[in-house]
């Protein structure tokens, strides 16, 4: 039996909270409700399906990061998009961080069976967001002010069971 994996930084349960309402007005203004099923994180290795067997190789793997780096802040700074016809996408963007570039990189030394290439976001909108909406839904955000900064200390692995469940982290500690 197959299951899903990612890896990921959650921010804390506030900041959480304060971006699930970005996503309620999203489901209830602009048809977009899958959004709603997933908490706000920022993804560093991207959901991938795996033997439920090969689970114990997944933790070795995800053990053996190194993770010896001083905690760090990420500031979250305003809304972007993917403005793509097929799946856009709507989130909040994170400003430039080396330290969550080069915790990517580290995640990216025994997580590189998929070509993934870093754009550090959280999701807002997607899925089930169609281009018609996304446009309505851009003309309001793309101005909209959301501004809050959290302290990055763990990195988080999840697999899908129904919903994502943490099932392992790793403290970031120098």
């Amino acid at each position: 039996m197959k299951k899903m994996y990612f890896i990921a930084i959650y921010p804390p349960q506030e900041i959480i909270e304060e971006i699930k309402t970005f996503k309620k007005d999203l489901a209830k203004n602009y048809a977009n409700s899958k959004a709603l099923k997933n908490e706000a994180h920022i993804t560093l290795f991207p959901p991938f399906s795996r033997e439920i067997e090969l689970e114990e190789d997944i933790h070795i793997a995800f053990q053996k990061i190194n993770t010896e780096i001083t905690p760090f802040e990420v500031e979250l700074d305003g809304f972007g998009s993917f403005a793509n016809p097929k799946n856009p996408v709507l989130y909040i963007q994170p400003k430039e961080n080396i330290h969550l570039t080069e915790l990517y990189h580290r995640v990216k030394e025994y997580f590189n069976f998929v070509p993934y290439s870093f754009s550090p976001h959280v999701t807002v909108g997607f899925r089930d967001l169609s281009w018609e909406n996304y446009l309505k839904a851009w003309e309001k955000y793309e101005a909209k002010d959301y501004k809050t900064k959290f302290l990055v200390d763990k990195i988080i692995l999840l697999r899908h069971d129904g919903h994502w469940v943490p099932i392992a982290e790793k403290k970031l500690e120098k």
